[in-house]
Formats: structure tokens, C-alpha cells, sequence
């Protein structure tokens, strides 16, 4: 028996070099920016992340992640957080673009 996914975790068909308007946050790239646009309250680890200052417009990097990929360290608000990524799953970000792109001429 074939289970769905929630519509929130479902990604439509995309061209090639199409991004996504929304994200979960696991899916940046390591030192990618982005702006937090939603945290799932209901989701175990949601309230307690808005309690930490995980909250819609507020800017995050992901620094880095453990050789294995899980968990991820995430900076914002001037505190670094360390997630695995089920606990990140909660947040949605929307990728803004990286510095470099922003000094190009």
C-alpha cells in the first residue's frame, strides 16, 4: 500500500533551474541565506523553535553540516543552532541569493 506525502512535503514537476518559491529548511545548501517564511506550531519541535527565535522574516545561514549530513548548524539572531533534520523539517524558508550574486556586476 503506497502512502502520500502531506501536500506541504509534495514538490511539483520543475524546469530546470527553477527554484521553488518555499523550502524546507534542510534543503539549503551549506552557506546559503534565507528567510523564514513559516514554522509548522503544530509539528513537535515547531513551538519550542519559535521559542528560540525561529520566526517568519527572520534571516538564517545554514554554516554547516556533520559528515554524514544530520544534524545541520544554522545561524541567526546572532546564535548558532545545531538541528537534526527532522527538527528542521518544521520550517520553511524562502532561499534568498547569495552575496556573491548581489556584488556581481
Amino acid at each position: 500500500m503506497a502512502t502520500s506525502l502531506p501536500p506541504s512535503s509534495q514538490s511539483p514537476a520543475q524546469a530546470p533551474g527553477d527554484e521553488p518559491a518555499t523550502r524546507a529548511l534542510p534543503a539549503l545548501p551549506v552557506g546559503a541565506r534565507a528567510e523564514i517564511v513559516d514554522v509548522d506550531a503544530s509539528a513537535d519541535p515547531g513551538g519550542r523553535l519559535r521559542d528560540l527565535g525561529f520566526l517568519p522574516g527572520t534571516l538564517v545561514r545554514l554554516l554547516r553540516r556533520a559528515p554524514l549530513g544530520d544534524p545541520a548548524v544554522y545561524a541567526l539572531r546572532g546564535t548558532r543552532f545545531c538541528l537534526r533534520r527532522a527538527e528542521a523539517r518544521a520550517v520553511r524558508v524562502r532561499p534568498l541569493p547569495s552575496e556573491a550574486d548581489e556584488t556581481a556586476p
